[in-house]
């Protein structure tokens, strides 16, 4: 949950359900879905056959600083796309999976190959290809403009639309929730 800060930056609330809070306490890994949540979900194509996407710097920093705690960063697309190989590349995540029909094969893979449990897994998603990761994640999260039947099966919806701050908004809710935000503060000077 989030609110305004004197500053006017974005910063977690002190006040979270305490069911809530104990399922992200747990979190080891978040595994994003990218068009829709790390995007706008706007393809341009420009005459050349060149793919350009918009990404919210707000969001990769937020990564950044998940991945600088020890969370572990997954995306797991539908579409392939080299711009997301770049974005990726650009905030060190090391592991990719685009062009990917069954989704929930490929997250068995990821979980597995970790040793992991559903509970220690994040996801966010934006539409009805993402419910079957959503329904078995420890915390599933969506985008405020996510389809109606994928808000209706999460544990939380961001405030902020996807592309615009919805990753960096559930980013912060874990670090809060796993007690590291205070850390954040100190490093950034605004606690």
């Amino acid at each position: 949950m989030l609110s305004k800060n004197n500053g006017g930056a974005d910063m977690v609330d002190r006040v979270i359900d305490k069911v809530l809070s104990d399922k992200i306490r747990i979190i080891s890994i978040l595994v994003l879905d990218v068009d829709g949540v790390m995007t706008d979900g706007k393809i341009i194509i420009d005459d050349g056959g060149r793919e350009t996407k918009n990404f919210d710097v707000k969001d990769g920093h937020g990564i950044k600083i998940l991945m600088r705690y020890g969370i572990d960063i997954v995306l797991l697309t539908g579409r392939r796309s080299a711009v997301v190989e770049h974005r990726a590349r650009d905030l060190g995540i090391k592991e990719v999976h685009q062009g990917i029909l069954n989704k929930l094969e490929i997250f068995e893979e990821i979980i597995k190959k970790r040793s992991l449990r559903y509970e220690n897994v994040a996801f966010i998603g934006d539409d009805i290809v993402d419910i079957p990761l959503l329904k078995r994640v420890g915390f599933s999260a969506a985008v405020a403009d996510a389809s109606e039947d994928v808000k209706a099966c999460v544990d939380y919806i961001t405030k902020r639309r996807g592309g615009n701050g919805a990753v960096r908004e559930v980013c912060e809710l874990i670090l809060w929730a796993q007690g590291k935000w205070a850390d954040v503060g100190k490093r950034y000077e605004f606690r």
